[in-house]
């Protein structure tokens, strides 16, 4: 596995996430040696879709992109609708793409990015019913289990944790993507 020591990672949701579209991908970049940060406009703690709760590490009113080397954007429905509404939350996305971090999104997580204006001519995948977002917000969007366009990591269900989880790391490892733009 890519020794990720020293790299921190946010993670951006709240209530309402896919479960294991946190909890995987934590457990991965945190056994490769990074340190997880949980960024909420949420306070206290969240609770995803199937009763998992985890701590909010740091409001998202009070955080940076430049504070992290990546961004993790999990999905479910509910947590996708309410951040892509909150504006701290889609800014705070959107400067990892100024600073040309490696993102990476999963399921619904794509929303946000629509919000943050940072789809276009990107290549990438997410739950399907997302397909005519994406494509209207000028993305290319392709049913593939895990795609990487520049730094964007990307991937439609849970199912394709294990892809999602090894690209994740291998761009954080790698670390700002000249093709990362807003």
């Amino acid at each position: 596995m890519t020794d990720l020591n020293g790299k921190t990672v946010a993670f951006l949701l709240t209530d309402g996430f896919e479960d294991s579209e946190l909890t995987s991908p934590w457990g991965a970049v945190t056994d490769a040696g990074a340190t997880a940060t949980l960024v909420s406009p949420a306070s206290g703690s969240v609770t995803g879709k199937n009763g998992h709760e985890q701590s909010v590490d740091r409001p998202v009113t009070d955080v940076q992109a430049s504070e992290f080397d990546a961004l993790v954007l999990p999905g479910g429905v509910v947590n996708a609708d309410h951040l892509r509404m909150d504006e701290d939350a889609v800014s705070f996305a959107r400067e990892f793409f100024e600073q040309h971090k490696p993102v990476a999104v999963i399921c619904h997580g794509a929303w946000t990015l629509i919000e943050a204006g940072v789809v276009a001519d990107r290549t990438l995948t997410s739950y399907p019913s997302l397909k005519t977002d994406l494509r209207n917000a000028g993305a290319t969007w392709v049913d593939e289990e895990v795609v990487v366009d520049a730094g964007l990591v990307s991937s439609r269900t849970p199912d394709d944790l294990p892809a999602f989880n090894a690209k994740l790391i291998e761009e954080v490892a790698e670390g700002d993507h000249a093709g990362q733009t807003a």
